[in-house]
């Protein structure tokens, strides 16, 4: 069993890393089961929030307009990870977030991990739900906020020492972590034809985007691309 590890949370844009941004980092050093060191921060995503992420975070566009980008900080997040696992609810998704910024920035980045949402489907009822909320709940863990990277990252801590405290003795292999086998791709920023290309049809069906086309990625311009054909047809030819 370890009791030395990163809680990790991230919260993002969306649930795909290839397509989504972080906005929030928090990672919690925990060394024999008590918390040493903190790296909290926000991201910014460039991009706008849609109302769904703002209503469920609470974080605002304009709590992240001054935030450093992710390409700024990654190096950061690793080296204060530096060789311990990771720990999280779920904790695959908010890996492979940090794994893709990684591998953008071509840093490796592999380590070992303990999820408790694995932890709580082996060992709570199975009628109880097991998101990271209901859990704290039913081990009657108390939570002062929810959907914040920070206090998510908290609450899977405690949880983990909870379960830890009434299972570890007899269970001890349910414990032990486990690599995340997550492979990723490195993001190519998008081509100046695509861009070129894009501009012409935003200009052609006089459509306004969010996304800053300097920092779009090849295949998220490619997406774009196909979507607006699909949506309005190709660029229209102008009249002589």
């Amino acid at each position: 069993m370890t009791d030395s590890y990163i809680a990790l949370d991230l919260e993002t844009t969306g649930l795909e890393p290839k397509k989504e941004k972080i906005t929030e980092i928090a990672a919690l050093k925990v060394e024999h089961g008590q918390i040493t060191g903190r790296f909290v921060t926000l991201v910014n995503p460039k991009r706008p929030l849609t109302e769904r992420v703002v209503e469920l975070t609470g974080i605002t566009d304009d709590m992240l307009k001054d935030a450093p980008v992710i390409e700024d900080i990654i190096g950061e997040v690793l080296e204060f990870i530096g060789n311990l696992p990771l720990l999280g609810h779920n904790i695959r998704f908010d890996y492979s977030f940090l794994k893709q910024a990684a591998v953008n920035q071509k840093m490796e980045f592999e380590c070992e991990a303990v999820d408790t949402l694995k932890l709580c489907r082996k060992l709570m009822p199975e009628q109880e739900k097991k998101n990271l909320g209901n859990a704290c709940i039913y081990y009657k863990i108390e939570q002062p906020l929810t959907h914040r990277a920070e206090a998510d990252a908290l609450s899977a801590h405690l949880l983990y020492q909870k379960l830890r405290g009434l299972h570890g003795e007899d269970q001890p292999e349910l414990f032990a972590t486990m690599p995340l086998n997550c492979r990723m791709k490195r993001q190519q920023p998008a081509t100046k034809r695509q861009k070129e290309y894009l501009q012409d049809l935003l200009k052609c069906h006089r459509i306004n985007i969010t996304v800053q086309l300097n920092d779009i990625s090849r295949s998220d311009a490619s997406r774009l691309i196909d979507k607006i054909i699909l949506q309005y047809g190709r660029v229209k030819p102008q009249n002589k």
